[in-house]
């Protein structure tokens, strides 16, 4: 293979791409780029930034992924949490509506290119399995819950702010005596619009005699005919003079090219914020990439994904965007459309740089309530209590991570919850490696197996003590492993061997390999041999690297049941005045 095909997956599909695949992609981008154009635009409100921003970065960003992402389906750009996750980063630095909050933006997504970008060229990708799914579905709600709470204040038409929901109640609470009673009822219609659109339009198009294929382009296009609908109502009886706040002026132009980085304190500043959006974004892309790819049995590059992102939110660094990601909603949109290639971003790309020469003017009375509707009746489909319901009944440790996860982030902010989210993960992987499962075996009769002997009827023989390790051995559980024997044999005279059995052992650090030496030792001075059995191939290369095998007192087996077989075999005997001695 090619260095370059390896970075530039455009390289492998582009040679087979046929006009069958350009009339499935093209179909799809109109379809996405419909339901773009205002999701980008609320987005962006969403992120503290001017209207235009939002569909800046939804298309220098989806060219570049196009070129250097793996997914054939994921639709890249600005996303409700990760646009949540910049307001809260960059509102720390700057003002609203300044030039700095905007070049902070620029260097929030320059950041977090250059992290993702650098983590591809690593081969990284792994990391993303550490971070537990239940917490980031509890970190997702929470957001989602946050993001509709912060979008009150359009649909009200007051002044609110604050970045965790308790300031945001608060100050909504605060303001809720200038409640422009037009902007609420615009944006209690749009909403109540939208929410009928999602669930009731499509079912009356199909009754309505009209084709599937049809149907689901109208139903995607609700959001844009709430835009219409309300920015010609507006601008038809000049709301905005009666308070209606609307989006204004947008600049009908491409996007420009921007310089983010203009201080090394704006960086110090922004590097941690920018840490935690590209694990965000990771998360959430990959995720989205590889439920679509498996439908389709396609592959996901976990390390070329980041070096695809990093590239999306370069790009939006350098034109005029903010950070981005895989969006969920819109990713499903681009598949359920028939999407074939990367292709079809790209095409949507073009679509909304038609858009933004185009139609930036016709959005001038676009009222800002209408873009809080569309932010809240999208977000509120990431809001899912049930996940609290699952890991009570399955895992109270998971639950008790899913809740702690979700106060935090509504309490004091995303950016303390994404942290505790990494936090909490990390430390329940730990907890649950350190405390592995270890069961006590005996034979099945009439077979060669071995199962746990407190779910079983099988064989035992006093003499031997079989333990199944289920969990590689490292420094967090030697000493758990050591404490377990320990208690197990003292005590018990009748035992003169112990089988560890590694059928899941796939790694013994050094620490496990001292605690192992010291469990021969310990156990030899109690008259007691140690065996293994099942070591894996890798594990035994290293052993043999190491004198543990040279003074371990028992055998190394191929087979449990070769263990059993040579062990129970010994003549009984009893044990001599030393070894009672040293029990």
């Amino acid at each position: 293979m090619h260095p370059l095909t390896r970075y530039m997956p455009i390289l492998t599909w582009g040679r087979s791409y046929s006009r069958a695949a350009l009339g499935a992609d093209l179909i799809a981008a109109v379809i996405v780029t419909i339901m773009l154009i205002p999701q980008s635009l609320a987005y962006a409100l969403l992120a503290g930034l001017p209207a235009e921003a939002g569909l800046y970065a939804s298309i220098v960003p989806i060219l570049l992924y196009t070129v250097f992402g793996t997914s054939r389906a994921l639709a890249v750009g600005p996303v409700a949490v990760v646009s949540l996750m910049t307001a809260a980063a960059v509102g720390q630095v700057a003002d609203q509506g300044t030039a700095g909050y905007a070049v902070a933006a620029l260097t929030l997504a320059f950041l977090s290119g250059a992290m993702l970008m650098g983590m591809g060229l690593l081969r990284l990708g792994f990391l993303a399995n550490f971070l537990s799914h239940p917490v980031i579905a509890g970190f997702i709600t929470a957001s989602g819950i946050i993001i509709a709470a912060s979008q009150l204040k359009h649909l009200l038409g007051i002044d609110a702010g604050g970045h965790n929901l308790v300031h945001l109640l608060e100050s909504l609470w605060r303001h809720l005596p200038e409640v422009n009673w037009i902007t609420l009822a615009i944006g209690a219609a749009a909403t109540g619009f939208l929410f009928w659109v999602r669930k009731g339009l499509k079912p009356l198009l199909l009754g309505l005699g009209m084709k599937p294929r049809l149907a689901d382009v109208a139903t995607k296009a609700g959001p844009v005919a709430a835009v219409v609908v309300t920015t010609l109502v507006v601008a038809l009886f000049r709301l905005d003079e009666s308070g209606v706040r609307i989006v204004g002026a947008v600049p009908q132009a491409l996007p420009p090219f921007t310089w983010p980085v203009n201080s090394l304190a704006l960086v110090q500043q922004l590097f941690i914020p920018a840490l935690l959006i590209s694990i965000i974004g990771f998360v959430e892309s990959i995720s989205v990439a590889q439920t679509l790819a498996a439908k389709k049995r396609q592959r996901i590059d976990p390390d070329q994904e980041l070096i695809g992102l990093g590239a999306a939110n370069l790009g939006a660094a350098f034109s005029g965007g903010f950070p981005v990601t895989g969006g969920f909603s819109r990713s499903v949109v681009n598949f359920d459309a028939g999407a074939e290639t990367p292709a079809a971003g790209a095409f949507t790309a073009f679509g909304l740089a038609i858009a933004a020469i185009a139609l930036t003017p016709l959005i001038h009375f676009l009222p800002q309530a209408t873009l809080a509707a569309t932010i809240i009746v999208a977000v509120l489909s990431l809001v899912d209590l049930s996940i609290l319901k699952k890991t009570w009944f399955y895992s109270g440790a998971d639950f008790a991570a899913v809740l702690a996860t979700i106060l935090l982030t509504l309490v004091y902010g995303v950016e303390t919850g994404v942290s505790a989210g990494v936090i909490i993960s990390l430390a329940l992987h730990l907890y649950k490696t350190s405390r592995p499962h270890v069961a006590e075996v005996g034979l099945v009769p009439g077979t060669e197996h071995f199962r746990n002997i407190l779910r079983h009827a099988v064989q035992t023989d006093p003499r031997i003590v079989t333990l199944r390790v289920d969990e590689s051995l490292y420094f967090a559980n030697a000493h758990f492993l050591q404490d377990y024997i320990y208690d197990r044999v003292l005590g018990d005279k009748a035992i003169r061997h112990v089988i560890l059995q590694c059928t899941a052992i796939n790694e013994i650090d050094m620490s496990a390999l001292e605690s192992l030496e010291e469990i021969s030792h310990r156990l030899k001075s109690l008259g007691i041999k140690l065996h293994l059995s099942e070591v894996k191939g890798p594990v035994m290369d290293r052993l043999h690297r190491t004198h543990f095998l040279d003074e371990l007192d028992g055998t190394v087996f191929l087979t449990q049941y070769a263990a059993w077989t040579a062990l129970t075999a010994e003549p009984q005997d009893r044990p001599d005045d030393g070894a009672l001695a040293a029990e």
